[in-house]
């Protein structure tokens, strides 16, 4: 039984990330409306009603949008963690007790045949966490929503099959950019997001012999493009030894259509 993913949607004006096998069906987030959730996944040939719950990684709209809806239409359990779920009060609605669970930062959960490994990381909400997910001694590792990419996370994370990283933004485009500068402070803040060429570096610290695939996400629309992101993080990756297009493979994600079904083998 193979672990396979879709990276449903990624940016700043929303996320979603399917993860499952054949006994188990899980979605991370759901920062979109209930009918683009829905488009989402039909587009994979994902019927929202198999799905066996939903992760949270953190409170922001981007990541829980559509969750309140998801969870009641296709009566769905919600798994975070206590700060969140306070965090989380007011905006998702009502949800019966039953569908309320709390999944602690730093620890394991098990859901049919995926382990399930939450870590913390450094970002402007209550208490984010994001996920490694085990199955059949596969490794698949969730990594956006960060400041800067600690060593504990990259002990957390090292040697996975695949990997879906932040990339947030190109740094001279946001500093000459828009946006006023309160906001592009946060974002280049231990507190804020990672640039392309941080999770190239990071990327170089972590990338194992079983690393076949990255896929390059939380893309910001106004501060990136990915022709960019990935022109700068390949060209650390083969300047530290990584050559990308050999053995290792570079994917661009999207807010708004899904990336094809890939199964970790």
């Amino acid at each position: 039984m193979t672990l396979h993913f879709s990276v449903l949607a990624s940016g700043s004006t929303g996320n979603a990330f399917y993860i499952g096998t054949d006994n188990q069906k899980l979605l991370v987030d759901a920062g979109l409306s209930g009918k683009q959730m829905e488009r989402l996944m039909e587009e994979i040939d994902l019927d929202p009603s198999e799905l066996d719950g939903i992760l949270v990684t953190h409170e922001h709209s981007d990541h829980i949008k559509g969750l309140g809806i998801m969870a009641r239409r296709y009566d769905l359990p919600i798994y975070a963690n206590e700060k969140t779920w306070k965090a989380m009060d007011g905006q998702i609605g009502e949800l019966s007790v039953d569908q309320k669970f709390v999944f602690d930062l730093g620890s394991t959960k098990t859901f049919g045949d995926i382990d399930v490994e939450s870590f913390g990381v450094s970002h402007d909400a209550a208490e984010p966490m994001f996920f490694v997910f085990h199955h059949n001694r596969k490794k698949v590792a969730l990594v956006t929503d960060l400041g800067y990419v600690s060593e504990r996370i990259k002990k957390t994370v090292e040697d996975a099959d695949a990997y879906i990283f932040e990339a947030n933004h190109d740094v001279e485009m946001l500093r000459m950019g828009k946006y006023p500068w309160n906001v592009k402070r946060r974002i280049l803040s231990d507190r804020g997001h990672v640039s392309n060429e941080d999770c190239a570096l990071a990327l170089t610290d972590i990338i194992g012999n079983r690393t076949k695939r990255i896929y390059l996400a939380h893309l910001s629309q106004d501060n990136n493009m990915k022709d960019l992101a990935r022109m700068s993080v390949s060209q650390i990756l083969n300047d530290h030894g990584f050559p990308v297009d050999q053995n290792l493979e570079l994917h661009d994600t999207d807010p708004k259509k899904p990336t094809p079904i890939y199964k970790v083998g």
